[in-house]
């Protein structure tokens, strides 16, 4: 079983069961020995005041039954003659010259069998204790039905308590599950004293240190990343113009020429991907929107990088969006399907009641499904024995985060037939 609720409240049910079973069964020993022990006892004080009050002159002159139901024998047992046969033990005891009384079942009915030995006189008499029983039976039954309706309440104070013991622990999770996504304002309340509040307590002294830390790092990278853009175009202006003249010079001296250049354009959009990640954790990153014929727009994305060879299938749509944002968000979707798919790569637009949706397709091998969750995780790599990639390893994340901040969203998942495919939504 592995909700706690349901735990605690079996086990509160259990517990009431248990209690409820021995307290009933404690009365029922206990009512029915008071019971049985004071019929008994008025029994055979009433038996020996009765023979008491007699004058024996003859045994002989001794009826076989009184009014009040004695049997009275001499020298051997009445048997048959109260209804049931007496006891030997008893018997042995009345013969042994004491009061003696044993209880019996006659038909089903208990019996208490009294006998007393006077000279050489036994005295016998029966009492029927089915009325007694009776009583006892239903006290029985009550005591029952008072320990069932028990585990009712034992099962409303279960739920009360499992609510409130619960209670913080889902609020705890919540705010864990939160803080996972990304959440870092991520917090519990703080209620009472007990150890589900140190519990909480502790949770938000560490949700405020990983939120400082996770801030400290973000704000050296963006430090970082802004000091290197000023070298970095300086850079960049040396090596075009290093790339520029590696035709003319020697063999090893132009690859080289080439491999700097190369390199540090890569290191260029490593720093520019970096610094846009910063705006968007720091919340400064804002759109600019316009009345932009969407279609025209993506045509111009593939024209500007000179990617061709694609099946495009591109419905005339217009949309408020950030032009520039979709830029990024479209190159980076088909590049990464250039990269890492197989041809051909499919690009669809289409317009649907109040959004416009853009799916980028490839016929590849598709997508891990251990790797679909991480996709757009930064610097996220499929292949752990891969170090490094054309790309920063961020373009993916920061495609996602352009879309949430449209309002929209963006989704990977493998086609039915082989490959990847990747779904942007966006507010029209």
């Amino acid at each position: 079983m592995r909700s706690l609720r349901a735990r605690l409240i079996l086990a509160f049910a259990l517990l009431g069961g248990l209690t409820a079973a021995a307290v009933a069964g404690t009365m029922y020993v206990r009512a029915r020995n008071i019971v049985l022990e004071k019929a008994q006892s008025a029994a055979v004080a009433a038996f020996t005041e009765k023979v008491g009050r007699m004058t024996v002159l003859d045994p002989d002159e001794l009826s076989d039954r009184d009014s009040a139901g004695m049997i009275l024998r001499v020298g051997r047992p009445p048997d048959g003659s109260l209804g049931l046969d007496v006891p030997a033990d008893l018997r042995t005891r009345v013969l042994g010259g004491v009061v003696a009384w044993q209880r019996v079942i006659d038909g089903g009915q208990p019996v208490l069998v009294i006998g007393m030995r006077v000279s050489d006189v036994e005295f016998y008499t029966s009492r029927d204790l089915g009325a007694e029983e009776d009583g006892i039976r239903q006290l029985a039954l009550l005591a029952w039905l008072i320990g069932g309706c028990s585990l009712l309440p034992a099962a409303a104070l279960a739920l009360v308590a499992a609510r409130a013991v619960l209670r913080p622990v889902r609020e705890l999770r919540g705010a864990a599950g939160r803080l996972g996504d990304g959440d870092l304002g991520s917090r519990v309340e703080v209620r009472g004293a007990d150890e589900l509040a140190a519990v909480a307590e502790t949770f938000n002294a560490m949700a405020d240190k990983l939120a400082k830390q996770v801030a400290d790092a973000r704000r050296f990278v963006a430090d970082v990343s802004h000091e290197l853009r000023t070298p970095l175009a300086a850079m960049t202006a040396v090596a075009d113009v290093l790339d520029e003249e590696a035709a003319a010079l020697t063999e090893d001296a132009g690859r080289a020429a080439r491999l700097v250049s190369r390199e540090t354009h890569n290191l260029t959009r490593l720093v520019d991907d970096l610094v846009e990640i910063s705006r968007f954790d720091a919340g400064s990153a804002v759109l600019t929107l316009d009345e932009v014929d969407v279609a025209a727009a993506v045509s111009a994305t593939l024209r500007v990088r000179g990617w061709s060879g694609l099946e495009t299938d591109l419905a005339p749509v217009t949309a408020r969006v950030d032009p520039r944002r979709l830029d990024v968000i479209v190159a980076n979707l088909v590049g990464n399907a250039l990269r890492h798919g197989a041809p051909p790569v499919t690009l669809t637009l289409r317009d649907e009641p109040g959004r416009v949706i853009i799916t980028v397709a490839d016929r590849g091998p598709g997508l891990d499904p251990a790797v679909l969750p991480h996709v757009f995780d930064r610097f996220y790599k499929a292949d752990t024995a891969r170090t490094r990639s054309a790309g920063s390893g961020l373009g993916l994340a920061i495609a996602r985060e352009n879309a949430l901040l449209h309002g929209g969203d963006l989704h990977a998942a493998n086609r039915p037939g082989g490959g990847a495919l990747f779904t942007l939504r966006l507010p029209s």
